[in-house]
């Protein structure tokens, strides 16, 4: 190859360089991506209740607020009281709500929770057939109109499942002097939540024992069935041995270490929160012109 034409590809190949020279310094430079950070799992509470506080509406008014302010789900489970208290103490439940006090008492003293608090408070009402074939209209004391009910043999339904207002039923048979079995053709043990007994009351024409808040929450299903013991509100209800008062309780991690102890904490100081209280106390207002549960963390 002569001189010239080395010149010229000489050339050539200075200039490519510098073309792919000066594109290098020239091109921006982008900085690293910063890492991002996946947003903090939401925690999950696990509570175990009674079947009054779900079907009543009151937890699907209320537990948002919760999960939003601590970023966290609820996982509900509604079954009656003794049922509650049960899964508290397999340690399958972070926290209680539920109704039946001595039951709830002996749940702290045998080591599963280390204290009970008071968050509110309704009432139980005698609920049957407008004929009334017992006769209690008009009684004030519910003892009396269980005697009524044994006397005649009517019809009743019991929800038989070891919740709260099945305890607070067979306190009242006792206080009458029987204890109700399956012998007893008039006597209905259902096995069953409020909402079902009292769906089996209204279609078989029977006396029930049921707590307010429910009874008023599906009144609107239940054509065949009136109040017939507990006047129409709380304050008309003159038998305060029906006062149906809740408490909540954190499982005890020392008994049942697998718990979320600081979320069930948490939960407590909301529920009895001034704000949650009065969101409680205003719950059913506007609809049923009346609270279908009252404040009681004061209490």
């Amino acid at each position: 190859m002569n001189r010239q034409a080395r010149s010229v590809v000489l050339g050539s190949v200075l200039l490519v360089g510098a073309v792919a020279a000066c594109a290098q310094t020239s091109a921006p430079t982008s900085a690293p991506a910063a890492p991002t950070s996946a947003p903090a799992e939401a925690q999950v509470l696990r509570l175990a209740t009674t079947t009054s506080t779900a079907d009543s509406g009151l937890l699907d008014a209320i537990l948002p607020d919760f999960e939003a302010k601590y970023n966290c789900r609820v996982d509900v489970v509604a079954v009656g009281t003794g049922q509650a208290l049960e899964i508290g103490a397999k340690g399958d439940a972070d926290a209680v709500l539920v109704h039946a006090r001595r039951s709830e008492d002996q749940f702290v003293a045998d080591g599963h929770a280390r204290e009970r608090f008071e968050v509110m408070y309704n009432d139980f009402i005698i609920v049957g057939p407008e004929d009334d074939p017992a006769n209690i209209i008009g009684m004030t004391m519910a003892k009396d109109a269980f005697q009524a009910i044994l006397d005649a043999e009517s019809l009743f339904a019991s929800r038989g499942d070891k919740s709260g207002t099945n305890t607070k039923e067979l306190s009242l048979w006792a206080s009458v002097g029987i204890t109700p079995t399956a012998e007893m053709p008039w006597y209905n043990a259902l096995g069953q939540g409020m909402g079902e007994t009292l769906t089996f009351a209204d279609e078989q024409g029977a006396y029930t024992l049921t707590d307010r808040s429910t009874y008023l929450a599906q009144r609107d299903h239940l054509p065949n069935l009136v109040i017939l013991l507990g006047g129409g509100n709380l304050a008309e209800n003159a038998d305060k041995t029906l006062l149906n008062p809740y408490g909540v309780m954190a499982v005890n991690p020392d008994t049942h270490p697998g718990v979320n102890f600081d979320l069930a904490l948490k939960f407590i100081e909301w529920i009895r929160s001034p704000e949650t209280q009065t969101a409680i106390g205003a719950f059913g207002a506007d609809t049923f012109g009346q609270p279908l549960f009252y404040p009681g963390a004061g209490n």
